[in-house]
């Protein structure tokens, strides 16, 4: 009985912490391309594409929220699009941008992404839909 309860006891001490982070699920029936964009102390940034298969999860940023909103865009390619009206800079491939300001003089292009209110959680998850 010993053994086994110091055994329970070493798994839930060697045990990986929980990881806070923002993730996106894909309840609809198309993957979906994934923007971010977010403040990250310094400056707005804008990150993409996570491509995210039909009815699963994708995990966007690993580490702790430290902001209140984040911004989202995302796209089937076909009828579904998920946007909103603050505008952030993108590209047609895997893209990292700092700044959200003359986008298209940058060489960039600009869409408009929805805000995400994660009430200052260290964890968030969004759900897409159709």
């Amino acid at each position: 009985m010993r053994v086994a309860l110091g055994l329970a006891v070493l798994s839930l001490m060697l045990a990986a912490p929980a990881e806070a982070r923002f993730s996106v699920c894909n309840r609809s029936a198309h993957a979906t391309s994934v923007a971010l964009g977010h403040f990250n102390g310094t400056d707005w940034v804008s990150e993409g594409w996570w491509t995210i298969a039909p009815k699963t999860c994708t995990s966007l940023l690993r580490a702790p929220l430290d902001a209140r909103y984040y911004y989202l865009y995302a796209t089937d390619g076909a009828a579904g699009t998920w946007d909103g009206s603050k505008a952030f800079c993108t590209a047609t491939r895997k893209f990292s941008i700092v700044g959200r300001a003359h986008c298209v003089d940058r060489g960039f292009d600009s869409k408009g992404f929805f805000q995400i209110d994660t009430g200052e959680s260290p964890e968030w998850t969004q759900t897409l839909s159709d």
